[in-house]
């Protein structure tokens, strides 16, 4: 017989590693697909991945940030508004610090290295991204274990999910360019897959310290939301609507966000 501390820790560890899922499937392409993703394909699902991560900033994040926050009153939004500004200083400190190179662009950011390749610089981009997504995966099931939380396991459920929609183009995007400048599919794979694992890391150490962390869950489910408009709003739009002028990553975002919306409301 399960008891119910073993279920719910059973629970987490499954939310926690769905969105790596997510990303392995994605990287999997490379093993069915034999050219690199359609440039119009490519727009759409970065639109669809920017939409996603807004959507759960503000129902997954935001709102019950704020609402943990009621009992301050009127000053209820001062958590939720310093969250999500030290949570974009965070994620520019470490745009600026960590070498990484965009898809869509061979320019390098962040401190400069030479020693560092240009597929480990590719992959570090999207780490860098995948970053936050863990933290908020992590917070959100940290919440479910507090007393009196406003979280719901199945609101938890619902961001597990939706990141692991998004993260599903995003392995594609780091395996089938790598498989096209010749790597072999299975490293090409490996590449993708290993671009993910940092999330159910990140999520995991939050989780581990919950219990420290719990007077700060306000703060920290903002923090997580205005690391992932970072990324959003710095690197995941102006990539899809680089080059020739196209509206489908507006129709992706439109499509990824009300998707996200759907799940967090009917499941949370």
């Amino acid at each position: 017989m399960i008891s119910q501390g073993e279920l719910r820790n059973m629970n987490i560890l499954i939310g926690v590693l769905i969105p790596f899922f997510g990303t392995i499937l994605g990287a999997a392409c490379v093993f069915i697909m034999k050219k690199e993703i359609n440039e119009l394909v490519n727009k759409g699902l970065l639109g669809f991945a920017s939409g996603v991560m807004i959507a759960a900033s503000v129902w997954s994040l935001i709102i019950p940030s704020l609402n943990m926050s009621s009992n301050m009153g009127k000053l209820s939004f001062i958590p939720a508004a310093l969250g999500i500004s030290i949570g974009i200083v965070f994620m520019l400190l470490l745009d600026i610090i960590i070498p990484h190179i965009h898809s869509n662009n061979d320019k390098q950011e962040g401190l400069k290295s030479e020693k560092i390749k240009k597929t480990t610089m590719l992959v570090l981009a999207v780490v860098l991204h995948n970053i936050p997504e863990g933290m908020a995966v992590g917070v959100v099931f940290a919440g479910i274990m507090g007393q009196d939380s406003v979280i719901t396991i199945a609101g938890a459920f619902a961001l597990s999910i939706g990141i692991a929609i998004q993260n599903f183009p995003e392995g594609a995007i780091i395996s089938m360019p790598l498989r096209s400048e010749g790597f072999s599919k299975s490293k090409s794979f490996l590449y993708g897959a290993l671009s993910g694992v940092v999330e159910p890391i990140a999520a995991l150490l939050t989780i581990l310290f919950s219990s420290t962390i719990e007077p700060l869950m306000p703060y920290l489910l903002s923090f997580a939301a205005g690391a992932m408009i970072y990324v959003v709003v710095e690197e995941l739009i102006p990539e899809s609507s680089a080059g020739e002028h196209s509206n489908i990553g507006t129709i992706g975002f439109a499509l990824g966000f009300v998707i996200m919306m759907i799940l967090d409301v009917s499941l949370g």
